[in-house]
């Protein structure tokens, strides 16, 4: 019979690890205001969230954008989401007990996120979570970004598990996706979209309350196949680096 020490759990961070969907959608509604676009922040995040930011701009423009102007412009977001965020810095609900028994069950666990060094710093370090994961892989450990699989099977290969024997924690379709891309199930929160709007997630939570690791080890032990990558979020993933 398997032993939790013989899976890992992956985590996804905005959204997973913290519920701040609203506050990135506001930063990023206030960049828009400042550069003179529509865009409703929050729609466009249902649809890309997980993505790095630098694509999620790109996907507004109808015109090419000199990357110089990208990066300016993601600083410019991110300046604004931590200052917005500064004071309401929280985990999800139920978080360090889940982590906490999940180490003592011997679970290897990695953190997979769109974010870099300095982002995963003003949330894991800021509420004292790095002790609880093996790896954290950041935007920087990989070439392609969410909704490619490369975050994924990334920490997979550092914490020595096998793809079929990890199971993703994502809120985000695109980030669902990249599991899927990555040959990994991929149970999903309720934080940033409805349960509805996920392709094939194993179970949906809204926090860490529901679930327990015994429940992660029996859910991972049934051994259900990979869902296929859905083809409809796959063009409009490809749509958007054209």
């Amino acid at each position: 019979m398997a032993q939790a020490s013989d899976y890992a759990l992956i985590f996804d961070m905005d959204g997973v690890i913290v519920n701040n969907t609203d506050i990135q959608a506001h930063a990023f509604q206030m960049l828009f205001r400042d550069l003179g676009l529509t865009t409703n922040a929050r729609q466009l995040l249902e649809r890309l969230n997980g993505m790095p930011a630098g694509a999620i701009l790109r996907s507004v423009f109808r015109h090419p954008v000199p990357e110089e102007d990208i990066e300016r412009y993601t600083a410019q977001r991110e300046f604004l989401y931590r200052t917005l965020y500064w004071d309401d810095r929280q985990e999800v609900s139920g978080l360090t007990p889940f982590l906490e028994a999940a180490r003592t069950a011997g679970f290897r666990i990695a953190l997979g996120t769109g974010s870099g060094n300095d982002t995963i710093s003003y949330i894991i370090d800021h509420l004292n979570l790095r002790r609880y994961f093996d790896e954290l892989i950041t935007k920087d450990d990989v070439d392609r970004g969410k909704p490619h699989g490369d975050t994924y099977s990334v920490a997979a290969e550092k914490v020595g598990i096998p793809p079929e024997r990890c199971l993703v924690f994502e809120d985000a379709i695109m980030g669902e996706q990249a599991a899927y891309r990555a040959s990994m199930r991929c149970l999903c929160l309720s934080t940033s979209v409805s349960a509805d709007k996920f392709q094939a997630p194993s179970r949906v939570i809204k926090d860490f309350t529901e679930i327990t690791p015994a429940d992660i080890l029996e859910l991972l032990e049934q051994n259900t196949p990979v869902p296929t990558p859905s083809k409809e979020l796959a063009s409009r993933q490809y749509a958007q680096e054209a």
